[in-house]
């Protein structure tokens, strides 16, 4: 499925807010008549977007035309939100624990984009995209990302191993692309911002592995806004398809 963000106060049920697992849900349980609770592949936050993404739920036994309830699920839900296909998966299978890799894509722009209003960030400066790529090549090198990491939140580890981190130039908007096992809460927003320091002069190589190493989130760059994020590919294995 896809959904654009915008509208949404996350994927995450919250009591009186709109979100995506709520819209899914109570869509979910009219067209099989019963409570349907499903389980997303990541919690995206307020206003980020998904254009690959993963969600599990169980039903009762029951014969389900899997063709006919993807169109049917579609009818009910908004037009801001898209379920590509159904199909059944093995009965201990999980949308989110047996995710091997996510990419992430965060677009920004210096220009004024009337047609791409919502899906990306405006920047005032133009980035030095080789120092980006030299700084994101950097964040290779490292597993603990602390300093990206919002603070107070219940994990275990703040570990993350990165196969990927490149600024490429699409059009109009440069756009930074990012893969790993797992993520932190607000950690691809926060490197973005940091990379954007970088590519604006403000901040050093050096610096950046500084940032880093101290382990303080403090220290490293603003957080983006959330309408240039997007949640654009989740990875399974091949075992997880019944």
């Amino acid at each position: 499925m896809a959904y654009n963000g915008a509208a949404y106060c996350g994927w995450q049920t919250q009591p009186g807010l709109p979100t995506v697992q709520e819209t899914l849900e109570q869509a979910l349980s009219t067209l099989l008549r019963q409570k349907i609770a499903v389980v997303g592949c990541g919690r995206t936050d307020t206003g980020v977007h998904a254009s690959d993404y993963y969600a599990h739920f169980d039903v009762e036994e029951q014969e389900v035309d899997t063709t006919q309830l993807t169109f049917k699920l579609n009818s009910f839900l908004p037009q801001d939100i898209a379920v590509f296909g159904i199909t059944a998966v093995a009965a201990n299978a999980h949308a989110r624990f047996d995710a091997t890799a996510r990419t992430y894509q965060y677009h920004v722009s210096d220009h004024r984009l009337p047609f791409r209003q919502g899906l990306y960030s405006r920047i005032y400066f133009e980035p030095d995209i080789e120092r980006m790529n030299e700084a994101a090549a950097v964040l290779m090198q490292y597993e603990d990302f602390t300093s990206f990491a919002k603070l107070h939140t219940q994990v275990k580890t703040n570990i993350c191993h990165l196969s990927h981190a490149q600024w490429t130039r699409e059009g109009d908007e440069w756009v930074f692309t990012i893969r790993s096992n797992r993520f932190l809460r607000n950690m691809v927003r926060s490197v973005t911002g940091t990379l954007l320091d970088v590519g604006r002069g403000k901040l050093s190589i050096d610096g950046l592995r500084q940032i880093i190493e101290c382990k303080d989130r403090c220290a490293a760059g603003v957080s983006m806004p959330p309408q240039g994020l997007f949640l654009c590919k989740v990875e399974y294995p091949e075992t997880t398809i019944k």
